[in-house]
């Protein structure tokens, strides 16, 4: 019979994508068939699933820990900010409509069919499903219709651990505060507690974790101390990636744009050790040592790149060309690079056009069809293959298409400017990809790194599941699962 168990946070990101990573990877490895779930997300960083459609990228990661290519059903509602107030809401993988936040309230009630449809479909199939809360469920203003945490768990009887980050403090107020503001009923599904993120000796907390306990009433699974190699893994949220990290060499800067989306790009170049890639805050100038600038995805092109401009960054951009330097733009970044970006039915705002940066010669049109599909193909360039996915509305055209970025299935793919010094693709996810990434590089003139990214990845789930193994007891934790 079928299991289930779920974690909770006692505050939004104390850890719980990272957790139930470390979880299912632990139960693969007792023998069990596990799969991730989490009912709602909110993330403009996705992946693009087996079928056809997409969800969080913290899913995609849970689902690689579970030895399982990802589904729709591990994350049946997908909230994608377009603005401070609203968001696209996407239903098992598909677009549903765009809505703002206080209207999403209203429709939450009639989603719960739906999480229920797909959390039952994965239950199905495999011996355990690892649940992951959003938030907090200490947010009880917004319990009414809730599908992502306690309203999830009370509909499908599902245990629940509440874990607290202890490196932000606070974390008995954390822990004992959920249980005081939480109804009877909420309370009764959670099954004890565990703490996250601890820095130094771990027994300096026994008083605070003995207390916990006694207050509470509730069993504690232990402490996990501050898992460091954490940075291997996939970012879920943009305030997780690192502003700069210390490798040498060659200088890679991403504009950080206020609705950056699938900036997984960025992860591998992270990683490798001649490369000093550094995320431009807003605010701040280009510097003008960098070799190559990426500009990434986003979720409103419009309004990004208008946000662009508000920085200045255009103007660093015209004088970085002009040095001789590189630019990439990916998806949104490539729709900003063109001369202009026409939205004629408001797809992703108010109606319009907006002119674009002109460093590559091509135009954007929106429109309402959305390319959701994994591609392999050959970069033009070096013609090295390539791996990736499109995740992205909008079609562009021009001059500069006569020489592609790729080719995917016989077709041009992408643009390049005459002089070779300004790139454009729609296609996420190609640095994973160690030859290529190493083609790619070395053709600008950087001397990248040899190194398998996704065995990095893999072996970093491997440790982060020995980790937890160490610190706590994962045993009782799953035998709480029914």
């Amino acid at each position: 019979m079928s299991k289930a168990v779920m974690i909770q946070g006692a505050g939004s990101n104390v850890g719980k994508s990272m957790l139930v990573a470390g979880l299912c990877r632990a139960a693969k490895r007792r023998g069990l068939t596990v799969a991730p779930f989490k009912p709602q997300n909110m993330s403009n960083n996705a992946a693009v699933t087996s079928d056809g459609g997409e969800i969080g990228r913290a899913q995609a990661l849970q689902a690689m820990a579970c030895g399982l290519e990802p589904h729709t059903d591990m994350n049946p509602i997908l909230l994608k900010p377009e603005t401070d107030t609203g968001a696209q809401v996407v239903v098992q993988g598909k677009r549903l409509t765009t809505t703002r936040a206080r209207d999403y309230a209203r429709l939450k009630s009639s989603l719960m069919a739906s999480v229920l449809d797909s959390f039952n479909r994965l239950k199905s199939q495999y011996d355990l499903v690892i649940v992951e809360g959003a938030g907090s469920p200490a947010e009880v203003n917004l319990r009414a219709n809730d599908i992502a945490n306690m309203g999830f768990a009370c509909a499908a009887d599902v245990p629940v651990i509440l874990a607290g980050d202890i490196d932000r403090g606070g974390v008995i107020a954390q822990i004992l505060g959920t249980q005081l503001v939480l109804p009877d009923e909420d309370n009764a599904m959670i099954a004890g507690f565990l703490i996250n993120k601890f820095r130094g000796d771990v027994s300096l907390f026994d008083d605070g974790y003995k207390l916990i306990t006694e207050r509470s009433n509730w069993p504690g699974f232990g402490v996990l101390p501050f898992f460091k190699d954490a940075v291997k893994l996939p970012a879920e949220d943009a305030l997780d990636l690192p502003t700069e990290t210390r490798g040498g060499g060659y200088k890679i800067v991403c504009l950080g744009l206020s609705r950056i989306a699938n900036f997984d790009d960025l992860d591998p170049l992270g990683l490798d050790e001649n490369i000093a890639l550094r995320m431009l805050k807003p605010g701040e100038v280009l510097p003008a040592d960098t070799d190559l600038v990426i500009i990434p995805g986003s979720k409103s092109t419009r309004g990004d790149l208008e946000f662009l401009r508000q920085q200045g960054w255009d103007i660093d951009l015209l004088a970085h060309v002009r040095r001789g330097g590189h630019v990439l733009g990916i998806c949104g970044g490539y729709q900003m690079l063109g001369k202009v970006i026409r939205d004629p039915d408001g797809i992703e705002g108010a109606a319009g056009e907006t002119p674009g940066l002109g460093l590559l010669d091509v135009e954007t049109i929106m429109t309402s069809d959305k390319h959701l599909t994994r591609i392999t193909g050959q970069h033009s360039q070096t013609g090295t293959p390539i791996e990736g996915y499109e995740i992205h509305i909008g079609r562009t055209e021009g001059p500069d298409r006569i020489r592609p970025f790729a080719h995917i299935d016989g077709q041009a793919e992408g643009a390049i400017s005459e002089n070779g010094q300004v790139m454009g693709s729609y296609l996420h996810g190609l640095f994973s990809a160690d030859d290529f990434r190493g083609a790619f590089l070395n053709a600008l003139g950087a001397q990248a790194s040899t190194f398998a990214y996704g065995s990095m990845v893999d072996e970093t789930l491997d440790a982060l599941a020995d980790h937890m193994e160490t610190h706590l007891d994962v045993a009782g934790l799953l035998r709480l699962a029914r």
